[in-house]
Order: structure tokens, then sequence, then C-alpha cells
């Protein structure tokens, strides 16, 4: 009869594992469509509405403090 426990608690392991991961799969790919990662091009396009000359050093500056930033929020 304790095995039927053990059973029952290793199968509902199993599936909460499952649906775990295909819950976390879809909710990152909605976030990553409602929010896309800024890339170079984005940066480019940003700096020039605000009226800038985006420079290369400049886009590399401004990436890079970015990704210091994500790092420090960690």
């Amino acid at each position: 009869m304790w095995w039927m426990l053990v059973l029952g608690l290793v199968i509902g392991a199993i599936l909460g594992l499952i649906g775990g991961f295909f819950a976390a799969r879809a909710y990152m790919k909605k976030y990553f469509q409602d929010n896309p990662p800024v890339n170079e091009d984005m940066m480019r396009m940003m700096m020039m509405q605000m009226g800038q000359k985006p420079s290369e050093k400049k886009l590399n500056q401004m990436m890079q403090s970015m990704k210091q930033a994500q790092k420090n929020q960690k």
C-alpha cells in the first residue's frame, strides 16, 4: 500500500516538472515577444530620433553600459 503513495508522488513530481517547463517556456516566449532585447540597430534608430548622429564608438559605449547595468541588476 505504501508503494502506491510513493508511485503517486513520483508521477506527480514528473507531471509537475513537465507542466512547469511548458508554462515557463510559454511565459518567456510571450515576454520576448512583448519586450524584444535591444540591439545596436535599435540603439542607432533611437539616437537618430533624438537628433544625435550615432558613431560606432558611441554605440559601443552605450551597449557596454547597458550590459553592465543589466549585470548589476542581477
